[in-house]
């Protein structure tokens, strides 16, 4: 059952993330328990030196940057009782394990999220949808946050235990909606120590429209690269921006041939990439399945004849969390459980 908490107005951003932290203290504490990614990896490698120093670039630069969402972290940690280290590689996780050494043990569960998109804008239908994929740690490890900010701004978020609002999906009472896929850029186009990803993504929940998201986009001095669908839902659009170290972005507005989006590079071309067998064989089969209507496009996400690299995940280490559905024209977002093929709704959620 995902459970949603409403929070808000709260003068300080730590009070906000305090009382998130407070009420699921027992799911925090539960995932950071459980997370093999955190306890085999991330916590041996934060005690050597070069773990020490990254973290503290990572400190450094995102606390500059963004001190109030610092402290709605710190916040979180302090509410729910968990370490505030753990919850800060929880949150840095992309941003510090291209920087592990390589080892047998690492290369077999480092992999903690990917994600599918389809997304099309025609005379019939916008739709946004997006499957949430994460490793199996993350079963039973998430909560839908709704806060209301001081200055009357409102925003939901589909949120993983222990970490900033939102890196998976949200929107906010502008109209503003974002669904997040992984990239995989090789290590050498890695900023090590710059903006983190959940930060940019705490910060698209603030912006008051698509310009303001983008400019907010293009000013972040990223460490790893990431895929944002952004959604302006009351001027019906879409647009996927690919980001990569360097301020290097690329915008692609999705029209009426319905765009596909895994876990690579596809119109940023002039980053470097690793090869990730499992993008590249979710974009094949999308190629050949139909997806020209929403049942179409749900049975696609649902698709898992590909056994080795399915779609629709069901383990061994990643797992389909859920599928969520952002309808521009109904300006709803629709939370699909199981199968989205089945049709299974648990959520639909206003957004304007």
């Amino acid at each position: 059952m995902l459970e949603t908490f409403e929070v808000g107005p709260c003068q300080e951003a730590y009070q906000m993330g305090f009382l998130i932290g407070e009420r699921f203290s027992t799911v925090i504490r539960s995932r950071v328990a459980t997370d093999l990614i955190l306890q085999h990896q991330l916590l041996p490698f934060a005690h050597t030196t070069q773990g020490q120093t990254l973290i503290q670039q990572l400190t450094s630069s995102n606390r500059k940057r963004f001190p109030s969402y610092w402290d709605e972290m710190l916040g979180t940690a302090e509410g729910s009782g968990a370490s505030f280290l753990h919850i800060l590689l929880l949150n840095f996780r992309r941003e510090i394990l291209p920087f592990l050494p390589k080892t047998k043990l690492s290369t077999s569960i480092t992999t903690s999220d990917d994600c599918s998109d389809v997304l099309i804008v025609n005379d019939t239908m916008a739709i946004a949808v997006h499957n949430e994929d994460a490793n199996i740690a993350l079963i039973n490890h998430v909560y839908l946050i709704k806060a209301t900010l001081p200055n009357g701004l409102s925003f939901t978020a589909y949120t993983y235990a222990g970490e900033l609002p939102s890196c998976a999906f949200g929107f906010n009472s502008h109209g503003l909606a974002f669904t997040l896929d992984a990239v995989p850029p090789l290590e050498e186009e890695i900023a090590a120590g710059g903006i983190g990803r959940n930060f940019i993504s705490r910060d698209l929940l603030e912006a008051n429209g698509l310009s303001d998201a983008l400019n907010r986009i293009y000013s972040s001095d990223v460490s790893v690269g990431h895929s944002y669908n952004l959604v302006d839902v009351k001027n019906r659009k879409i647009v996927n921006v690919e980001t990569a170290s360097g301020n290097r972005v690329s915008v692609h507005e999705i029209g009426e041939t319905t765009f596909f989006h895994a876990n690579m590079y596809l119109h940023l071309l002039q980053v470097k990439q690793v090869h990730d067998e499992s993008s590249l064989s979710r974009q094949r089969r999308a190629a050949q399945l139909p997806k020209q209507s929403k049942e179409e496009i749900l049975s696609l996400l649902g698709d898992s004849a590909d056994e080795k690299y399915p779609i629709y995940m069901q383990g061994p280490t990643l797992y389909t969390l859920c599928t969520a559905l952002i309808d521009l024209d109904k300006q709803t977002l629709s939370i699909y459980q199981g199968n989205p093929s089945k049709k299974v709704v648990s959520h639909v959620l206003p957004i304007l």
